[in-house]
């Protein structure tokens, strides 16, 4: 499954070039990874929770099934039931060691390392939540990071709702033009796996879908 897409603090943003000379945006699941992460992550928090979520948002969830719902709206409703409470800096310690046990496609990862050994501007640009994507790009070794945010209360914990629009479609492009400044600054090279990753990939010089190259 796929709120405001994040620049994540990583390293701090006035380490970035304001305008790189070519940036190569990834797409997260089933992109870089073997599978979704979102769930896998709520389970892996606990299993009696996410049933319980589960069970909360059945209602959302049959109407995202049954396309009467957004996908979006599905997600809120997950996110509300099996987040709000939970302690940012806790699932951030979860996450670090988490991030490690993630299935990755190695030849996805390979041109990733493929664009760090040449200085490219790398950036993992996803609708999945900064909860654990934050410390996922850390260990990839992601210079930027854009992707759904989570809101979080005076005291550290995830209200449950999102900061903003969800990262998803033109959202992730907007977002990339938001950062970066109108396409004509840079080389856009696109990395993604579904309907999500259209607009980066059209708008990409260079792309590659479902680990097939598109544009080359």
């Amino acid at each position: 499954m796929a709120g405001r897409c994040s620049e994540s603090s990583m390293p701090p943003q006035s380490q970035f070039p304001v305008h790189p000379r070519v940036i190569a945006a990834f797409d997260f699941d089933g992109t870089l990874t073997r599978r979704d992460t979102f769930v896998p992550f709520l389970a892996h928090l606990s299993w009696a929770r996410l049933l319980g979520a589960l069970l909360a948002a059945a209602p959302a969830l049959t109407g995202c099934a049954l396309r009467l719902r957004s996908n979006e709206h599905a997600k809120a409703a997950l996110c509300r039931a099996a987040l709000k409470g939970r302690s940012r800096a806790e699932l951030a310690r979860i996450a670090r060691a988490w991030v490690h046990t993630i299935p990755l496609r190695s030849a996805l990862v390979e041109r990733l390392h493929w664009h760090q050994q040449r200085g490219d501007h790398c950036v993992l640009v996803s609708a999945s939540p900064d909860i654990y994507l934050e410390e996922a790009s850390r260990h990839l070794g992601f210079s930027d990071l854009i992707c759904t945010r989570m809101s979080t209360d005076g005291q550290g914990r995830l209200t449950g709702d999102f900061d903003g629009p969800n990262c998803w479609g033109p959202e992730k492009m907007r977002r990339l033009t938001e950062r970066f400044g109108p396409r004509g600054r840079y080389e856009l090279y696109a990395y993604g796996d579904s309907r999500g990753d259209q607009w980066m990939i059209d708008a990409a010089q260079h792309a590659w879908y479902r680990g097939q190259a598109v544009k080359p």
